[in-house]
């Protein structure tokens, strides 16, 4: 009967602890109740100051949430020190240094995307509506979260990418400017003025209203002799998202050829040449 004796003590003991604590325990709720509630505020209110500034929306959510964390690493720690009185601050802090080295190698992943996510959110390339390209993917970017940015594909489809791939990895940003480059191939006959052509084809490109005019110049260069015609490199500048380009290619494509037909210079099909051997 001594074992159960001594067990059945214990087991009092520990009672009698937890109701001795359940006052500390009800403060330490009471904290992280209030913790909540200054996090809230504190969000609200950043969001409102930031609204009349001119940051860039990921930096000021990044700023929104080192707001709300900062409130909830203070409210966490008073409301340890309250439920176990022997916590202190400096215990607490060299937990933290021991612990952090675990779990920095069990979650290694999510912390690299945890940094790589500051990172984009703070530097200026990256920006909210931007169209990206980056191993593969292509889209337009609508949220840049702390570990994963999410980007819109043309089709419609959301792709969410880790934060570190778009760190590590070459990302080409191509709405970074307004306007952007872009070049078809248009051939003529052999038999046609080379000069002339090169009038007719820039004239014709210069009259779209999506080709850019007035700060960048539309760019002809004869390209190489083809098998069937002489090939120009056509060149211009228009909007830079892929709706742009694509409308501006249809339109130049459009004008190039009725204004080829209206001056009479042939395009060419493909011409095979056969030659046979008299026997």
């Amino acid at each position: 009967m001594e074992p159960m004796k001594i067990l059945i003590a214990q087991i009092l003991d520990i009672g009698r602890g937890a109701i001795e604590i359940l006052p500390q325990l009800f403060i330490s709720l009471v904290i992280l109740f209030i913790t909540y509630a200054l996090a809230k505020l504190a969000k609200h209110i950043a969001k409102s100051v930031l609204k009349k500034t001119r940051l860039r929306q990921s930096l000021a959510n990044l700023m929104v949430l080192f707001s709300s964390l900062a409130i909830w690493l203070v409210g966490l720690m008073i409301s340890a020190i309250i439920a176990f009185p022997d916590l202190t601050p400096t215990k607490m802090l060299a937990g933290l240094g021991i612990g952090s080295v675990a779990i920095g190698f069990a979650f290694k992943d999510i912390f690299e995307n945890f940094l790589a996510g500051i990172i984009i959110l703070i530097r200026r390339e990256m920006r909210i509506n931007d169209f990206v390209a980056c191993e593969g993917y292509e889209g337009t970017v609508e949220a840049i979260l702390v570990r994963e940015t999410h980007i819109r594909k043309t089709d419609g489809e959301l792709v969410i990418l880790p934060n570190s791939m778009l760190f590590k990895n070459p990302l080409t940003i191509r709405t970074d400017l307004e306007e952007r480059r872009t070049t078809i191939i248009c051939g003529v006959g052999y038999g046609e003025n080379v000069d002339e052509a090169r009038s007719v084809i820039k004239q014709a490109v210069t009259a779209c209203k999506t080709v850019i005019t007035d700060t960048r110049p539309v760019q002809i260069f004869a390209n190489e002799f083809a098998d069937s015609s002489i090939n120009f490199e056509v060149t211009w500048w228009t909007g830079s998202r892929p709706l742009d380009i694509r409308q501006s290619r249809d339109e130049v494509i459009a004008s190039i050829k009725a204004a080829l037909d209206k001056a009479g210079i042939e395009i060419p099909f493909p011409y095979r040449t056969l030659t046979f051997k008299d026997t």
